[in-house]
C-alpha cells in the first residue's frame, strides 16, 4: 500500500465541534518525502441553522455575505471524508489533533459517515505537527527562528511563518496555513533522525513500547496545554490503565505544590493527572540528562519529594490512584442529537446499512428513509440533514420536525438553549448579538473588523 501524507487545515464558524460548521477546507497530499502530489480546496456556504461566533469572523476575516457562497456542507463533508479515507493516508496539520480532527469527526457523524475510519482503516492514520514543533522548540530550538510575544517565544503558526518566511499570504486562510505547515515540516525533516523518532510517537506499537519502561519510575510529560510558565513539561508517574476509558493510560503530575496536602476528601482539588492515548500526544520521555535541560531543578526536587511522600503514605496513594483511574466525565441530560457522537457508541450493523443506503439515495428517497428510521437518533440526524441541504424533499411531517428544530436553535430563552455533550450551550442569535456588543466595545478595533461586526449584526437582527 502506498502511504501518503494529507496536510490539511479548516476554518470554521466557531469553536463548537458539535454545533459549528466548516467554512473552508484545504489540503495538500504528498509522498512520505513531502513531494506534492495533489491539492484540494473547498469553500462552504453557511447553513441556515448556524450562527457564527463573531470572534471567529474576526479571526479569519470572512464576512457574513462572503460565507453565504460556496458548496453545501453536505457536498464538502462527502469530499473531505473521501480524501481522508484514501487507503494509506496519514492526515496531519498544525494542532489538528487538538481541534480540526475532532471537528471533522462530528461533521462526519452528523452526515451519517463513519467518523473514525480515517484514524485506522485501510492503513490510514493521524499525526500532528504542533507537538513535533514543540519538541524541536524544547530540544533543538536553533532549527527555527522564533518570534517573541509578550517576552516569550511563540509557537503560533502565523508567528513561526513570520519569523521564517515559509509562505506568503494571509494567516487563517486554510490553503495558506497548509502551505506554511508543509514548508515547516520540510524544514524540520532536514533533522532526519529527530523527525523519524518523533513520527514514531504517532504509531501505537512504538509509543507503547517506549512507554512501558517509563511506567516504573518518574517520567517527563510534554504537552502544549501545560503552558509557557512550566515550559510545556512536567514530571509524572504512571498510575495505570483507566478503568472506563480502556484505551487511555493515566499519569499523575508530580510537581504540584498541593499534592502533599491531599486527604481522602480533597483528591479532586489537590492532585492532577493526564490521560494518554497510545499513538497520540502527550509525549512521555525518560528522566535522562538530555531531556532535563529545559526544566528547572526546583521542580524536579519537588517532584522527588512528592513521589517519596506518596510511597510513605500508601493508603492515600491508593485512594489517589483509584480516584483518577475511575474518574468519568459528567453526563448531561438532554444533550442535543448533533452532539451525541460519544454518548451512543458505534452504530450497529443495521444502522450502518441504513446510513449507507441513505448516502446512495436521491433526496426524495432520503426523506422516505428518514420517516422509516427505527431510532429517534437516526430520524433526527436525517431530518436535519435533509432540511439543511435538500429542503424541497421534506415531507409534511419532516418539515414540521425541522421547523421545530429551527425554532429551538433561535430561542432567546436561556433555559431552552440546546446543549452539547459537555453541557455547553449552542450559540443563538441573541447570544451572538451580545458577543458583538462586547467585541465592539474593546479598544483598537480596525475599521474592517468593525464593518464585519456591523454586517453580521444586521444579519442577526433580521432573524429575530
Amino acid at each position: 500500500m502506498k502511504k501518503t501524507f494529507l496536510f490539511y487545515d479548516i476554518e470554521t464558524t466557531g469553536l463548537s465541534k458539535p454545533f459549528d460548521q466548516i467554512l473552508q477546507f484545504a489540503a495538500i497530499r504528498t509522498d512520505l518525502a513531502l513531494n506534492e502530489i495533489e491539492r484540494h480546496e473547498c469553500r462552504v456556504r453557511l447553513n441556515k441553522d448556524i450562527f457564527p461566533a463573531p470572534g471567529a469572523l474576526l479571526t479569519h476575516g470572512l464576512g457574513i455575505r462572503e460565507i453565504q457562497e460556496g458548496i453545501s456542507e453536505y457536498e464538502a463533508i462527502q469530499k473531505i471524508h473521501q480524501w481522508m479515507n484514501v487507503p494509506g493516508t496519514i492526515s496531519l496539520g498544525y494542532n489538528t489533533l487538538g481541534f480540526d480532527d475532532e471537528f471533522l469527526r462530528f461533521g462526519f457523524y452528523r452526515h451519517l459517515l463513519k467518523p473514525y475510519t480515517h484514524q485506522y482503516a485501510n492503513g490510514c492514520g493521524r499525526m500532528d505537527l504542533y507537538p513535533i514543533t514543540l519538541m524541536f522548540y524544547l530540544f533543538k530550538p536553533a532549527i527555527l527562528n522564533w518570534r517573541e510575544v509578550n517576552g516569550r517565544k511563540s509557537l503560533k503558526l502565523e508567528y513561526i511563518n513570520q519569523a521564517n518566511q515559509f509562505a506568503k499570504g494571509a494567516a487563517h486562510d486554510a490553503m495558506v496555513d497548509v502551505e506554511v505547515t508543509l514548508a515547516l515540516a520540510k524544514h524540520l525533516m532536514t533533522e532526519s533522525t529527530m523527525w523519524e523518532y518523533l513520527c514514531g510517537y504517532f504509531q501505537k506499537e512504538i509509543d507503547l513500547t517506549r512507554m512501558q519502561p517509563l511506567q516504573k519510575d518518574m517520567a517527563l510529560l510534554i504537552q502544549g496545554r501545560i503552558g509557557t510558565e512550566a515550559n510545556y513539561q512536567c514530571p509524572v508517574m504512571f498510575l495505570g490503565q483507566h478503568k472506563h476509558y480502556r484505551n487511555q493510560f493515566v499519569w499523575l503530575r508530580l510537581d504540584s505544590e498541593t499534592l502533599q496536602q491531599t486527604t481522602l476528601e480533597t483528591i479532586n482539588t489537590c492532585t492532577f493527572s493526564f490521560n494518554k492515548k497510545p499513538g497520540e500526544p502527550n509525549f512521555i520521555l525518560p528522566m535522562t540528562e538530555r531531556f532535563l535541560t529545559q526544566i528547572d531543578s526546583a521542580r524536579i526536587t519537588l517532584a522527588q519529594n512528592n513521589q517519596r511522600w506518596l510511597k510513605e503514605n500508601p493508603k492515600i496513594f491508593q485512594a489517589i490512584t483509584d480516584w483518577h483511574l475511575n474518574f468519568t466525565y459528567p453526563v448531561f441530560p438532554n444533550v442535543d442529537y448533533d452532539a451525541r457522537l460519544y454518548l451512543n457508541g458505534f452504530f450497529s450493523r443495521d444502522e450502518d446499512f441504513f446510513c449507507e443506503r441513505f448516502q446512495k439515495s436521491t433526496p426524495k428517497e432520503k426523506a422516505k428513509l428518514a420517516e422509516s428510521a427505527q431510532s429517534d437518533l437516526l430520524q433526527t440526524l436525517t431530518t436535519r440533514l435533509i432540511g439543511r441541504h435538500f429542503p424541497e424533499a421534506l415531507t409534511s411531517s419532516l418539515e414540521d420536525r425541522f421547523a421545530e428544530y429551527l425554532a429551538a436553535v433561535k430561542t432567546p430563552e436561556d433555559s431552552k438553549i440546546l446543549i452539547d455533550h459537555q453541557g455547553r450551550k449552542r450559540l443563538t442569535p441573541h447570544l451572538a448579538l451580545a458577543e458583538i456588543a462586547t467585541l465592539r466595545a474593546e479598544p483598537e478595533k480596525e475599521k474592517t473588523q468593525l464593518k464585519l461586526l456591523e454586517e453580521y449584526e444586521a444579519y442577526l437582527q433580521k432573524l429575530s
